[in-house]
Formats: structure tokens, sequence, C-alpha cells
């Protein structure tokens, strides 16, 4: 009799991990925990949604990123659940840091278009009139773009009828240097669709930079009862003719030393190094030159130990205004209804100059406008907020 065939032993199923869900939480990067011991992919121990995915494309000089920045607050009113990505070149990446209502800032470099062309987006803002802007953001995926884009003949073309308005202002003169009466804020809020509020520029100094600036004014001795009276002396080399010759610098120093107990300073950038140098040679210790080769968040520290700046219209100016300084500015070349001071300052307004303004790089007209700038009538607004400001700390001592 034949013994039975031992039956074949049944494998063993292995018990499979449970399937890793993806959590829709905006901390959440695939690459490490959020928190020390958490595995995030099975319970999140700080939800918070990723909601409405915005990209704002900003390419443009650093003064218009700053200036961009008073959008953050409109765009969280109107989409609270959301997360705000910005792409921008690298020199003006740190101006963005620790602003709160930001959630990602990606430098314009390769690794960040071939990041961002695999992301999809709710609503991308392309903010710059420019092709690469434009071109990039046709790359981007969303379901909704506003502002800029290029057209299948590579031309510049609005992407939505509400920016039909700031597109006209590039190509009609009349309108943009005569007849609009907008600043740029009311401007970009339109095109994008968003109530305009008036919001500030969002520009935030972290503690150590607010310490580094109490530590250098009493270094240098500006921690005195007077005003410390910044002078940003240049621009960005795109457009030079938007600040003053050395020589009315130093006749402005000149006057303005004779106020007792205020303190004169020289801000800038490594473009304003030389000039800054000879300023200060002819005025010696009338004033103080600060250092100009220490990267943007210091510069950023050495207008805020200022109470005053002044200004030609340039990213020193849109600086002090973030950082809510007194800000007395002149114009020339630029278009001052487009600037908003938030009434801590004084526009120099020359009327009557035909050529003014232009935004022309070479002037033919040996800079009129520079030239005709009125140092006494500056002299008199700082003598004027110096003297408010006086009042202001009596009033305040009283209490």
């Amino acid at each position: 009799m034949k013994k039975p065939k031992p039956k074949p032993k049944q494998k063993q199923r292995s018990k499979r991990p449970p399937r890793i869900t993806i959590p829709t939480c905006k901390h959440f990067t695939g690459y490490k925990p959020c928190f020390p011991d958490t595995r995030c992919y099975e319970e999140c121990v700080a939800f918070e949604a990723i909601g409405t995915k915005i990209l704002i494309v900003n390419l443009d000089a650093m003064g218009n990123v700053l200036l961009t920045t008073s959008l953050l607050p409109a765009l969280k009113r109107e989409y609270p659940e959301s997360s705000i990505y910005w792409v921008t070149l690298k020199n003006a990446a740190p101006l963005l840091e620790n602003i709160s209502l930001l959630d990602r800032v990606y430098m314009w470099e390769p690794e960040s278009w071939l990041v961002l062309q695999q992301m999809s987006f709710d609503l991308v803002l392309n903010v710059d009139k420019s092709q690469r802007s434009c071109a990039f953001t046709n790359s981007i995926r969303s379901k909704q773009k506003l502002g800029f884009g290029l057209n299948a003949h590579g031309q510049i073309v609005p992407l939505n009828k509400e920016t039909e308005y700031n597109y006209r202002l590039g190509l009609d003169d009349k309108l943009k240097f005569r007849l609009n009466q907008k600043t740029v804020q009311q401007i970009q809020c339109e095109q994008f669709k968003l109530p305009y509020k008036r919001d500030e520029y969002m520009l935030t100094l972290s503690e150590k930079e607010l310490e580094f600036c109490e530590a250098y004014k009493r270094q240098c001795g500006l921690d005195a009862t007077g005003l410390i009276i910044g002078f940003n002396t240049g621009c960005s080399e795109l457009y030079p003719n938007k600040k003053m010759t050395i020589e009315q610098h130093i006749i402005l120093i000149e006057k303005l030393s004779q106020m007792q107990d205020d303190r004169l300073v020289l801000v800038g950038g490594p473009e304003d190094t030389q000039r800054n140098a000879e300023i200060t040679r002819s005025v010696k210790e009338k004033v103080l030159n600060t250092p100009t080769t220490e990267g943007v968040r210091r510069g950023l520290c050495y207008i805020n130990v200022c109470d005053v700046i002044i200004s030609g219209d340039s990213f020193g100016m849109h600086a002090a205004i973030g950082l809510k300084k007194h800000v007395i500015v002149w114009f020339g070349v630029s278009c001052w209804t487009e600037i908003d001071l938030y009434e801590r300052g004084k526009k120099l307004i020359l009327h009557g100059l035909e050529c003014s303004p232009c935004w022309k790089r070479s002037c033919p007209y040996n800079l009129e406008c520079i030239q005709m700038i009125d140092l006494n009538m500056i002299v008199r607004h700082v003598r004027e907020y110096a003297s408010s400001s006086i009042e202001a700390r009596q009033r305040s001592r009283a209490r």
C-alpha cells in the first residue's frame, strides 16, 4: 500500500507594512520628519493644510521685490488657507527672509526651475513685464495665471483683462508720465484681482539684526538725543541718473552738519563704495561712512540705524520705506505718483520740467532734473522733522 504524498507546505505570507499615505501638510517634505522621533506618514503632529497654492514670479530689481511684498497681506486675506511660494533672483532672495506669510522662497537657478515645473499650482502671479519671467510663467502648471505671459511670437501680453491697465502703462508715455495717479501697490492689487487696502511693505529684521543695530549705534556714538540722518548716495547701475552728484552731497552735508546733536551717516551698496569714500574725504568727521560690502542684510541694518533717509528713487528708498523710516526723496527720471511713502516723508518733485519723468538711462539734456534739486528744501524738511520729533519725544515723556 502506497503512502500518501505529504502535502506541500504553504508559504507563510509576510506581513506587509501599511501603505504610506502622503500627508497634505505644508510642512511635509518627504525627506525627513518635521519633528524628531515622529512618523509623519502615520500621524501628523502639527498639521497645516497646504490650501491654495500660489506662486509669485518676481525677477525684477530689488526695490521692486520689496515693493511687491505689500501683496502678501492682501493674498492672505483673499486666500486664508494657502501656501505662498516666491521665485526671485539670488541677490533679492535675502530680502524675503523672516516673512511669516511666505512658505518658501526659490532662487532663480536650474534646480528651482526643475522643482517648480514639476509642481502644480492654483494661482501663478507674474509681476514682471520681461520675456524670461513671462516664458517661465508659461511653463508652470497652474489652474489660473495672472499678470504677464508670452504669446506664440515671443511678445509680452497681459494674461487677464485686469492686467491691461498696467500693460498700457508701459506702452503709453502720456498715461504713465502724465495721467496715472495710482501707486504700484494699487496697480498690482488690481491686476491680481485683490482688494487694495494700502498694505505696507513686509521687511522684517531678525532679533540678532536688531541687536546689531543697537550695538553699532553705541559703538559709533549714534545713541545720543538727536536725529540720525542717513544719505543713500547711489543707485542701481541700470539707471545711473537716479542719484545726486558727489558735489551736491558734500554741500548738503555741510549744511546739515550745522544742526546740533544730529549725526550724519552714509549708506549704500558695493556700487557706492568709491563715491562714499570720496564724500567722506571731503567732509571728514562730519559724516560716518558705514560699510558697503557686507551684504544686503547688513546693509538693511545700517539703514535701520537711521531716523531719516535722504535718497533718490532707488533700492535704498524702498528699504527705508520698508523699515518705516522718514524718507526725503527726489524724483527726476522716475514717476513719483507710483511711490507711496505712507505719510512718513516728503517727495521733491520738479514741476514744469517737460522731460521729467522719462525713464531714460542716458540724458540728452545734461541731467537738468538732478541739477535742479533744491538742497535748501531738503534741509528745511529735515529741520521740520527734527523739530516735530523733539516735540513728540517731549509729549511721550510727559505722559
